[in-house]
């Protein structure tokens, strides 16, 4: 018996090992003829204090997420994905990505790369992947850099 993943959530951050995951999840949605839905997080907590100084910089997170997503949809379509979906969240990607998108999508199947843009995330408090894997509703795939590409 084979299974089929009808609904793919990627979780993109511009980091290589989200670009890798980006890479599979179009293979992926493409075998299976699946919705694939492009998530990115902005992380309210990374700017929250620095926002008092500096109101632009929240501007600037949403404009770099929306342009990453629209390249990314680009790619997938291109890609031979006919249902692209982009969902642009704010607060924590650990929770937001397992608690509120997948289940919003009713996702089958999450993707992630094994680590992202945020090192201090990472060395303080686990990384997203891991806490993804922990609290998801289904399957995840956690994509790792090729060996060339991880010291990038």
């Amino acid at each position: 018996m084979t299974y089929e993943y009808k609904d793919i959530v990627v979780a993109v951050d511009g980091s290589v090992t989200a670009e890798e995951a980006f890479s599979k999840a179009i293979d992926i949605a493409n075998r299976n003829g699946a919705k694939l839905i492009l998530a990115h997080v902005v992380d309210t907590r990374a700017f929250a204090t620095v926002e008092a100084y500096d109101r632009s910089l929240a501007i600037r997170a949403e404009q770099y997420a929306t342009e990453l997503l629209n390249d990314y949809q680009k790619k997938a379509e291109q890609a031979g994905v006919t249902n692209v979906v982009i969902d642009i969240e704010y607060g924590s990607p650990k929770v937001k990505i397992a608690k509120d998108i997948a289940p919003k999508h009713h996702a089958d199947l999450i993707i992630c790369g094994a680590t992202g843009l945020n090192a201090m995330e990472r060395f303080f408090i686990g990384s997203v992947s891991e806490h993804i894997t922990r609290y998801s509703p289904c399957d995840v795939l956690v994509v790792r850099a090729g060996a060339d590409k991880q010291d990038e």
